[in-house]
C-alpha cells in the first residue's frame, strides 16, 4: 500500500534514486525513518519500509543519509542537466519540480532565461558536458599527480597514495611492447604502488590528449564516472608508443566533491608494436562515450 506522504510518481522516483545508495547506507536510512522499528533482511525490504514511513518526498530527500551526490547521480541518470556546484537544496527543488511534472523552470531556471541564452548563441549545458567536464578536470589532476612523482618531476603539494583509490579498487594493466603481457592488481595500495612504479621507477611520463577524440566520458545509471583517455608516453626525450586508459570514478559520500578511482584499465603500446599507418602524434579513441559501459564491463580494448 502506497503511503499517503507520496504520490505514484513521487514514490517511483524515490525508490530510483534509493537504489542509488549502498546496502549499509539503506540499512542506516531505514534506522533513521522508522525509529529503528522495522528490521529488513534485504535492500527491496528496506526501500520499502522507507518509502511507508516517510511522510513527504522532500522529507525523505532532506535526510541526511540521502547525501547531495546521490541526488545529483539521480538526476544526471535521468538526462537532467543541473550545474555541479549545486547546493542540496537547489536538487531537492529540481526533483520535486520534475515529479510534479514542472521540469523547464529547474533545468535554466525558466524558459525566459533559456530564451535569451538561445538568442544569444549561448548552448544549454547537458548532463554529458557535465560528465566531460569532470573527466576533463579528473584526468588534468590526475596525470599531473603522477608525473610529478617522476624523480625529475615537478613536485606536487599533494601527496600520491591509495588515499585516491577505493579499498577494493582493481587495476588491468596491458602493454605490448615485442609481446603482450597483461598484470592485474587488486587492492587501493596494490593499485597505487603499482601506477608509481610505472612513473618513479620505470621512468614513464604520460602525457594525455585531452582535446578532439582523446578524451570520452559516460555515467552509468548507478553514478559510476568512466573516463577514458589516450595519450603518449615518453622516458626522457623519447617518444615510447601509446596509451590508452579508462578510469572508474564513485563520488565518496561523506566528501563533497571529491571522487575516488574503482577500476583503472591502462593499455600500452610501444612503436614498435604499432600497426601500420597509426598516428602517434594525436592519440584519439576509436569508439563513443555511450560505449563505454561495454569496454568497462571487460571487453577488449582497440587502441
Amino acid at each position: 500500500m502506497a503511503s499517503p506522504g507520496l504520490s505514484e510518481r513521487e514514490r517511483a522516483g524515490c525508490r530510483e534514486l534509493l537504489e542509488l545508495l549502498r546496502t549499509e547506507e539503506l540499512l542506516a536510512l531505514t534506522d533513521t525513518v522508522t525509529n529503528r522499528m522495522v528490521h529488513p533482511e534485504s535492500r527491496q525490504e528496506a526501500i520499502h519500509a522507507i518509502l511507508v514511513y516517510s511522510q513527504s518526498a522532500e522529507e525523505l530527500l532532506k535526510r541526511r543519509k540521502v547525501y547531495r551526490e546521490i541526488i545529483f547521480k539521480y538526476l544526471a541518470a535521468q538526462e537532467i542537466p543541473v550545474p555541479p556546484s549545486s547546493e542540496k537544496h537547489q536538487l531537492i527543488d529540481c526533483v520535486k519540480l520534475y515529479w510534479s511534472g514542472k521540469l523547464p523552470t529547474c533545468a535554466s531556471e525558466s524558459e525566459e532565461k533559456k530564451t535569451h541564452a538561445e538568442s544569444h548563441g549561448e548552448r544549454q549545458k547537458s548532463p554529458q558536458d557535465h560528465i566531460h567536464n569532470l573527466g576533463e578536470e579528473f584526468c588534468q589532476w590526475f596525470f599531473e599527480l603522477l608525473n610529478s612523482q617522476h624523480p625529475l618531476g615537478v613536485k606536487s603539494e599533494e601527496g600520491w597514495g591509495p588515499q585516491h583509490f577505493w579499498e577494493d579498487a582493481k587495476m588491468k594493466l596491458c602493454y605490448n611492447t615485442l609481446e603482450k603481457n597483461m598484470e592485474e592488481y587488486v587492492g587501493a595500495e596494490m593499485v597505487s604502488l603499482r601506477l608509481l612504479s610505472l612513473v618513479k621507477d620505470e621512468y614513464i611520463l604520460f602525457n594525455p590528449n585531452l582535446h578532439s577524440n582523446g578524451l570520452k566520458c559516460a555515467m552509468s545509471p548507478h553514478g559510476l564516472v568512466l573516463v577514458a583517455v589516450a595519450g603518449t608516453v615518453h622516458r626522457d626525450n623519447t617518444c615510447l608508443g601509446i596509451f590508452e586508459q579508462i578510469f572508474g570514478l564513485i563520488s565518496c559520500p561523506v566528501r563533497e566533491n571529491t571522487w575516488k578511482i574503482k577500476v583503472v584499465n591502462l593499455k600500452i603500446v610501444g612503436q614498435n608494436a604499432m600497426g601500420p599507418g597509426m598516428q602517434i602524434e594525436k592519440p584519439s579513441l576509436k569508439y563513443e562515450a555511450n560505449q563505454l559501459q561495454a569496454l568497462y564491463d571487460g571487453k577488449e580494448l582497440t587502441v
